[in-house]
């Protein structure tokens, strides 16, 4: 089983990718930027992106029934490592006391002129 995940809450692909995949007993949710659906903007603080970025994140996971405690693995990009402890902040406010596994990679230039991107790993128990 193999179902293309689409959520209206997390901002359309613009390149040629699908926002995730389900394959059943895993969901792949494909790298995220912090663009803001109602607006078309990232935000200029990093914290504050890196919290959009997982608002999508999570729209994603929802559109296969899944929350960010299903998340087992995720892949940080990042532009600039002076941003790192703003993108901890909001990451490990939005994965509390349990995160899943994770690396974080610095990047030379990512989509939109975004300076994070997460793409995330969730598993059905």
């Amino acid at each position: 089983m193999r179902k293309t995940l689409s959520s209206e809450a997390a901002p359309s692909p613009i390149a040629p990718y699908v926002q995730g995949i389900d394959c059943g007993e895993y969901v792949y949710v494909s790298g995220q930027l912090g663009i803001d659906v109602e607006t078309g903007a990232i935000p200029e603080d990093a914290a504050e992106e890196t919290a959009v970025v997982l608002r999508n994140v999570r729209a994603v996971l929802a559109e296969a029934g899944l929350d960010m405690d299903s998340v087992v693995k995720t892949t940080v990009y990042m532009t600039d490592p002076d941003d790192y402890a703003a993108m901890n902040q909001a990451y490990g406010a939005a994965f509390g006391e349990s995160p899943p596994a994770r690396a974080t990679v610095g990047a030379a230039w990512l989509l939109a002129g975004a300076r994070v991107e997460i793409e995330a790993v969730a598993k059905r128990a």
